[in-house]
């Protein structure tokens, strides 16, 4: 969610209607298993006893910091300091 917020997903306007041009997933981009890297899960505590299969529930706050890292990565490696998502190719031109 954090990676495709950052680098693909971004609602584009028709200037002529007002109406969004890229209303369908076949039009709005978003990532798939083949853009995300390999990701390494971490279980801490115990399980919650409070839910039949013994699950926590962390929602959308595991995203926060994953624009900010990105942006980082960004700046690192290219040296250009990006302050508006989604992060495209032609803001680092």
């Amino acid at each position: 969610m954090g990676i495709g917020m950052t680098l693909l997903e971004e609602t584009i306007f028709d200037p002529a209607t007002g109406r969004i041009a890229n209303a369908t997933f076949g039009d709005y981009l978003i990532p798939v298993n083949a853009d995300i890297p390999e990701l390494d899960v971490a279980f801490v505590g115990e399980p919650d006893r409070f839910t039949p299969i013994g699950t926590k529930g962390l929602g959308e706050v595991g995203t926060i910091g994953v624009s900010a890292a990105i942006a980082n990565a960004v700046y690192h490696a290219t040296g250009r300091r990006i302050r508006s998502l989604p992060i495209t190719i032609d803001q680092l031109l």
